[in-house]
């Protein structure tokens, strides 16, 4: 098996970041704020290059859709190991508006284009969580996918993905060309070194327009409003609880047991269980 890994890497707001909501509610503030590189889009690159390592791929393509900032996400998975670089032009209004459905037709055209193999992008981004883009780019492409990946293996002319599920762990296998979303447990992403750092500034980034690939980005979402999550209620300590009260029991109030909470016959004085209740989420 040889052939072309498309990797998706999109640029968010770091991690550790606390974020904040804009005066106007359009949006959350991204001026003078430190970005980075998704950290699924960092399982996704390292996965990639493994690949490329053990001989199974002969090219990796890190892809980011945004403004010139994402370049900088590009040079960090070059630094990681990718061959080469695709920045799709994406500013203004168009950037605020970009959505999975409209990074999912990139993501296909390109995947096209470049006649790639396989195609790994992260489960999800921090920012947005939609967990959307894999799968509309494998329904876009026709190609069969793997989603939440946490071990990938080469399985003859195909992939053996083992996908974290609700009930446990789930064993696929598909057939190339495929699409694969990225989960934690899938690999530990190397740290770029210094050397790979300049050598990466020297390796190629071709920028495209949306327009170029035949993508309208057109958005069919629209953001009413964005506010900060409500803060949430401190809880209520108390003197003591009585364990065989079938309302006010540690299991369905969730609150600290200190002391002494008075029943009779099992039912809550009302003016204490208010009390106890106000506090509760």
């Amino acid at each position: 098996m040889s052939g072309r890994v498309l990797v998706g890497v999109k640029r968010v707001i770091d991690y550790a970041v606390k974020i904040r909501v804009k005066p106007d509610k359009t949006g959350v503030v991204t001026d003078g704020v430190k970005h980075s590189m998704n950290p699924f889009c960092e399982i996704a690159v390292e996965e990639a290059v493994r690949l490329r390592e053990k001989k199974l791929m002969k090219e990796v393509i890190a892809v980011s859709c945004g403004p010139q900032q994402c370049q900088e996400t590009i040079r960090t998975a070059l630094a990681m190991g990718a061959d080469r670089g695709i920045h799709v032009e994406v500013s203004g209004k168009d950037y605020e508006n970009l959505g999975p459905l409209q990074v999912s037709k990139i993501m296909a055209a390109l995947a096209k284009k470049e006649e790639a193999s396989l195609v790994i992008v992260g489960k999800q981004a921090i920012d947005g969580d939609c967990n959307q883009t894999g799968q509309m780019t494998a329904a876009l492409l026709d190609w069969p996918q793997g989603t939440f990946a946490s071990e990938v293996s080469v399985d003859g002319d195909g992939l053996k993905v083992e996908r974290e599920i609700d009930g446990g762990l789930e064993s696929v296998r598909i057939k190339m060309p495929a699409v694969v979303t990225t989960d934690l447990r899938l690999n530990e992403p190397r740290y770029a070194t210094l050397p790979n750092i300049m050598k990466a500034k020297k390796k190629k980034i071709a920028s495209v327009k949306p327009a170029d690939l035949g993508v309208e980005l057109t958005s069919r979402l629209e953001i009413l409003a964005v506010e900060d999550p409500p803060q949430r209620q401190s809880g209520v300590k108390v003197e003591h609880l009585v364990e065989d009260c079938p309302v006010a029991s540690p299991s369905t109030l969730g609150i600290e047991v200190g002391g002494v909470l008075c029943c009779r016959g099992g039912t809550c004085l009302s003016s204490q269980y208010t009390v106890i209740t106000a506090g509760l989420d």
